[in-house]
């Protein structure tokens, strides 16, 4: 075992002990089955969903499963949670179909996205590796735990509250985040189709209002979710708060913009256009294009 695996190995302690803390706070005031906490229940799915189906992208040597494997993730969790709820309020119902809806579009999209290039380059030097390999799709059960945690308190606490006004305003978050989102990559998929658009950046539709207009969206809909499900919240459960916290500062600070803002450097980085977009559209935020800039 070289050294990026021995440090792929010791990742899997602080990644199952964060997942185990915030299995037990979202547990705290929420139902049981069979004396087990429904919410911890579910984080317990959300591993053992990624672990399973690593067994077969690892035997196969391919990463095509793990994207749709998220998404599977995201639906089962949400699934079980109604599932193992008597009756569901409409809080409850608002947040599984939100969810549920959100996780088919993207893990749609992005299984097409991998089939067509073949393969995930992303996981070129990971994938021979049993280690570095199930590190990945154990990172991904915390991601699916940390970011659908408010949603199952909400929908596994036992208290709960009338819609209100803070579930309209995170359905409107969530359907601006969501719109954004799915045009943004229907855009990009389409703009790389164009055989004219090979070795080219997109720098139109909402690409012209924003660098990374796919990750304010994903940001939007994670923080529209939170916004539904605080007022169910009780107690330890508020920590399941920390999902649009986590998006944020992954996508902003970690595997997200710094990663594709590198690589588009490396890339275009000198070229007058690029140079020019960099500085007229904002990195994340979006806004309307500077004069001088294209228009949706």
């Amino acid at each position: 075992m070289n050294r990026t695996e021995r440090i792929a190995l010791l990742t899997l302690f602080p990644i199952l002990l964060l997942a185990c803390s915030v299995g037990w706070a979202g547990s705290q005031g929420g139902t049981t089955v069979g004396g087990i906490p429904v919410f911890a229940l579910l984080v317990g799915v959300a591993f053992l969903v990624q672990w399973v189906v690593f067994v077969v992208a690892y035997l196969r040597q391919t990463d095509r499963y793990f994207d749709i494997t998220g998404s599977i993730t995201y639906l089962s969790v949400v699934g079980c949670a109604a599932a193992l709820r008597p009756t569901l309020s409409g809080r409850s119902l608002l947040l599984l179909a939100l969810v549920a809806v959100w996780a088919l579009r993207l893990g749609t999209y992005l299984f097409r996205r991998v089939r067509r290039a073949g393969k995930d380059k992303r996981f070129d030097d990971i994938r021979p590796s049993f280690v570095r390999f199930l590190s990945v799709w154990t990172l991904q059960g915390l991601w699916v735990t940390l970011t659908v945690g408010a949603a199952l308190a909400a929908m596994t606490s036992r208290t709960d509250r009338e819609l209100g006004f803070l579930a309209g305003l995170g359905a409107a978050v969530w359907a601006c985040g969501f719109a954004v989102e799915s045009v943004a990559d229907f855009q990009k998929s389409r703009f790389r189709a164009n055989a004219e658009n090979q070795g080219r950046f997109i720098q139109t539709g909402v690409w012209a209002w924003s660098r990374h207009p796919n990750y304010f969206g994903e940001i939007a809909v994670w923080l529209g979710i939170a916004l539904i499900a605080l007022p169910a919240l009780r107690g330890w459960q508020y920590v399941t708060l920390v999902s649009p916290v986590f998006v944020t500062l992954l996508l902003t600070k970690v595997s997200g913009i710094p990663m594709l803002e590198k690589r588009a450097d490396a890339k275009w980085g000198g070229q007058e256009d690029y140079e020019d977009y960099k500085r007229r559209t904002p990195v994340l935020l979006p806004r309307p294009p500077r004069r001088g800039g294209r228009s949706m």
